[in-house]
């Protein structure tokens, strides 16, 4: 793990404008920066960075963070790997603290491995480039197959000799260790002695979301029956090929922009659809879709087009994972090519233009196709297609989202369709596969959980779903993120004796009165550095916490609903004969002197202005005190129902109505009204 320490170094040398103005052209527009949005196509910039408050809002697309979940989401990084990155940006020097063995050799071996490959893929790149042999028998090959030097360099793209140790010989002289080199798959060991696994091979680099090197695929020259046509690095590590996508590190920005994610299956169908200027585009490795790579595709965008061979196996290897994909929520699509085509071979034919229209007019529904392929073996066989009818309905009930539920209908009615069978029918069919994963995932799901699942599904089921339901539930979440709100931006205030926070943390001791999970780590949080270092509390410390819960809910706090005009500011703040005007005049007097279009953003002006510090903490604290009380209350009339002696009960009467009297008080401080 990074240390506190090293954290503290990075955000405090922080530039959000210089960070963010890396990737998006900003312009200054009054305090904030105004640019494009990365995360959606637009003409308008609405994409605002606030200097300030440290954060970025779209009001396009509604994307907001700060310049680590900018990172995580434009780069597709981790935490971890967005701190390291302004590390080497502001050059701050990492540190780590302590890590048990077990851990710390792990990582060793992590980093090892990432070095030796980063090793490995400048010696096969300068072999391809430099070396006689790489120039004339590799970098031919390479432009032979149609590819430029530019593209080349791009993916870092290489050659292995065919020398039996060229490799190991100059790895073992920088001191490389053999068991390490063996464990990267560069390396075989036979005999007590060291070789080249790769030998006379074009090697194509495996890039992590960081652009590091995981591995390799080398695919051999010469026609040889007894060697592989491909070999691809042993799983360690680093490399677990399930979680891998081949060319998504140079992709993922072209695949946010899309909105589109094109899958083939392999090396140089994503390089040369590169070079044509197709870049939303990686290789499954030819392997059969994992839910991680999907969960990878997912991250970029929902929309997969799968892209492979129009043969039969080309339609085989398109269909497997299909299920797994409509799990994941993703729509996806397929195009086969023409007979003998792949997507390397096809673009260099047609070229980008023609390609880019055939992927377009050719996208056929997987779910669909599939069934269209399934029933051409059928005939009049009634078993086989009862078959189909139940492989059909189990893929359908995998499309489970609640945002998808309208596609799932429609493919029951179009299958249905298309299947000659009652609608209805294959309806309860899909709902029974619906029905057993339920059964089995609930088996699975904790007993607390469950019941809470069911208690909030009676509540909304007994009012019918109305809009006061859902007014309720959300009027209690913003109090709770209210009470947020006000303690990180007051909190270290001066009040009475103290400080705000110390005020609202000692009125407010339960924190069984908050429900939203967020509020609830962030008051941890809070307390923590109140009570360990209550001198460094800011807003900074949870707009850059390394809880990603507390980092989310702190910049969403940040979002007010108006920002002051400098229109206003400076027309009128600091003109004192203007201000003489309006305490001068009477309202009315005073909106002909200005007109009546600029009284709704003057009201606005006017608002931020107030000190409302003291009407935000009182009326927090009040609304979780009058939270508070309706508990004990109700609590109070279960202990009368249960009242066993006429003493106890007078007793509970007079707590009742003290209670009663305390709710009173503190709902007309806050102008609430007792119904009942």
């Amino acid at each position: 793990m990074i240390s506190q320490n090293t954290i503290q170094q990075i955000l405090s040398k922080l530039d959000i404008v210089d960070t963010l103005g890396d990737f998006i052209k900003l312009k200054k527009r009054g305090a904030n920066y105004l640019g494009l949005c990365p995360f959606h196509n637009e003409r308008t910039p609405s994409f605002t960075v606030s200097p300030a408050k440290e954060i970025y809002k779209c009001f396009g697309c509604g994307k907001s963070g700060n310049t680590i979940s900018f990172l995580m989401e434009h780069e597709k990084y981790s935490y971890v790997d967005s701190l390291i990155w302004l590390a080497n940006k502001y050059g701050i020097e990492v540190e780590e603290t302590f890590q048990s063995d077990a851990q710390k050799q792990t990582q060793q071996t992590a980093d090892s491995l990432f070095i030796i490959n980063g090793f490995a893929q400048k010696f096969f790149t300068k072999s391809l480039l430099d070396s006689d042999e790489g120039k004339n028998i590799g970098l031919s090959y390479l432009k032979e197959r149609g590819f430029r030097e530019d593209i080349i360099l791009k993916f870092q793209l290489g050659y292995s000799s065919e020398q039996s140790d060229s490799f190991t010989k100059e790895a073992s002289r920088q001191q490389f260790n053999s068991e390490l080199l063996v464990k990267t798959g560069l390396v075989i060991s036979k005999n007590d002695s060291l070789f080249d696994n790769y030998r006379g091979r074009i090697i194509f680099p495996i890039h992590n979301h960081s652009g590091k090197v995981l591995g390799f695929g080398a695919r051999i020259l010469k026609s040889n029956d007894k060697a592989p046509k491909y070999i691809n690095t042993p799983e360690n590590e680093i490399y677990v090929k399930g979680k891998i996508l081949y060319g998504s590190y140079f992709s993922r920005q072209a695949i946010d922009k899309a909105d589109e994610c094109l899958l083939v299956e392999g090396y140089t169908d994503v390089i040369s659809l590169h070079q044509a200027g197709i870049e939303n585009v990686v290789a499954s490795g030819g392997t059969a879709l994992t839910p991680d790579q999907l969960r990878l595709v997912k991250k970029y965008s929902r929309n997969l087009t799968i892209i492979y061979d129009g043969d039969a196996a080309g339609i085989k290897a398109a269909l497997r994972g299909l299920d797994l994909a409509l799990e994941e929520g993703l729509n996806v699509k397929l195009v086969l090519l023409p007979e003998k085509e792949d997507p390397d071979s096809y673009v260099h034919k047609v070229g980008t233009v023609k390609f880019s229209e055939f992927i377009s007019k050719n996208k056929k529904d997987v779910v669909l196709f599939q069934l269209e392929i399934a029933l051409k073996d059928v005939g009049t066989d009634s078993v086989k297609k009862a078959a189909i009818v139940n492989q059909i309905a189990e893929s359908i009930s995998k499309i489970n989202k609640v945002e998808d539920f309208t596609k799932q209908q429609d493919y029951i009615k179009q299958c249905a369709q298309i299947l000659k069978i009652d609608e209805e029918g294959l309806h309860t069919l899909v709902n029974k596969f619906i029905r057993n994963r339920i059964s089995i995932q609930e088996k699975l799901l904790p007993f607390e959980e469950a019941k809470l699942l069911e208690e909030n599904a009676k509540k909304a089921s007994a009012s019918n779903y109305d809009d006061a339901t859902f007014n309720l539930l959300f009027k209690d979440e913003l109090q709770e993120k209210e009470f947020a709100r006000v303690l990180m931006e007051h909190g270290n205030k001066s009040w009475k004796d103290g400080t705000i926070a110390e005020y609202m943390l000692s009125e407010i001791l339960d924190e069984s009165l908050f429900d939203n999970t967020s509020v609830i780590q962030f008051l941890k949080t809070y307390k923590e550095i109140f009570q360990t270092d209550r001198q460094s509390l800011s807003k900074n410390i949870f707009i850059y916490h390394t809880d990603q819960s507390v980092s989310t809910l702190a910049v969403s706090l940040c979002n007010n609903q108006y920002e002051e005009s400098g229109y206003w500011k400076k027309e009128y703040s600091q003109d004192e004969g203007y201000q003489e005007k309006f305490f001068e005049n009477s309202y009315e007097d005073f909106i002909k002197l200005i007109g009546v279009e600029k009284e709704t953003e003057l009201r606005k002006y006017l608002k931020l202005q107030e000190d409302t510090t003291f009407f935000e903490v009182e009326s927090c604290v009040n609304y979780f005190k009058l939270r508070k009380l309706k508990r004990m209350l109700l609590e109070n009339q279960l202990d009368l129902q249960n009242a066993k002696t006429e003493e106890e009960t007078e007793e509970l009467l007079q707590t009742h109505i003290h209670l009663k009297k305390m709710e009173i008080e503190i709902s007309e401080k806050i102008g609430g009204v007792i119904i009942k």
